[in-house]
């Protein structure tokens, strides 16, 4: 398998070199992608127009976000991220996800949070055959528009959608419609169970999931979580203790890393919990503890 480690920002910058500058810094080490999330009442990019502008002055960087689908018009999302990736060469990559379940964020979405697994499974069919360049019109309860041909389309025929989530309903889902996994806030074990999950699936609906499309992102921390960071994780943490899922200094990431390896997994975001002072400084340790994992 082919072993590929990205880095993902969680803060954004007023000034747009400084992300420019974060894409260069990315690249020069030997990093295979940056990645924004789509978070709405964040001070964050919207990613898909950041990473345009990125893929516009960076020509080798691959350029991921997860992306909220509820609540999105998708005749207008499958434009965007198919100009997206004309754009900048076919390198988009898209992990589609149903959105935060904490207020603000939960309200900002726009859909109930029970009827967001619905969202994806009624239109993911949909904006695949947009990319395939069918012509589709759609009317159901997240979206309707008349039959369409959408332009530009997607230099990346197929055009790849990878999916999150860790309940089993999420699993399977990823199973019978996407094409790559990319949980977060999991332990190698879970994610082993998940890829099982995912892959039986797969089979009971007549497709098939390449083994290169499993991955996880890993958030990382240089000191102990503190009250506030592990209140605030808890809530995304299905249960489980936030501190045994996030990796305390670089040592123990690039073990979290092998372990993740060792389960089947070759596809890694990493993230710093905490925005570093100096992000190159940050990128030249990082790179030292991990960057040679990769093959």
């Amino acid at each position: 398998m082919k072993v590929r480690i990205g880095v993902s920002t969680l803060r954004g910058e007023a000034d747009a070199q400084v992300i420019g500058g974060l894409a260069d810094d990315i690249e020069e080490l030997g990093f295979d992608s940056l990645w924004l999330p789509e978070v709405l009442t964040q001070p964050l990019y919207d990613p898909i127009v950041a990473l345009a502008w990125v893929g516009g002055r960076n020509t080798k960087l691959k350029l991921g976000t997860t992306a909220l689908l509820p609540g999105r018009n998708p005749l207008r999302l499958a434009k965007q991220v198919a100009t997206a990736d004309l754009l900048t060469g076919g390198r988009f990559l898209l992990t589609l996800v149903p959105g935060l379940n904490q207020a603000p964020e939960r309200d900002a979405v726009g859909v109930d949070t029970a009827l967001r697994p619905a969202v994806i499974d009624e239109l993911l069919p949909v904006l695949r055959d947009l990319w395939a360049g069918k012509t589709v019109g759609h009317d159901g309860p997240a979206g309707r528009f008349p039959p369409t041909e959408l332009w530009p389309l997607p230099v990346q025929q197929p055009f790849d959608v990878w999916l999150g989530g860790m309940a089993r309903s999420s699993l399977v889902r990823c199973g019978r419609l996407a094409d790559g996994w990319l949980p977060s806030l999991c332990s190698p074990e879970e994610a082993a169970a998940g890829h099982a999950v995912i892959l039986e699936a797969a089979e009971e609906a007549g497709r098939s999931i390449s083994e290169e499309h499993f991955g996880v992102s890993v958030v990382y921390a240089h000191d102990e979580l503190n009250d506030r960071v592990v209140a605030t994780l808890t809530a995304r943490a299905r249960g489980r203790d936030p501190r045994t899922l996030v990796p305390v200094g670089l040592d123990a990431l690039r073990e979290r890393l092998e372990a993740f390896l060792a389960a089947g997994f070759s596809k890694f975001v990493v993230r710093p919990i905490s925005p570093p002072s100096s992000w190159r400084a940050e990128l030249e340790s990082l790179f030292a503890a991990v960057g040679d994992l990769q093959t």
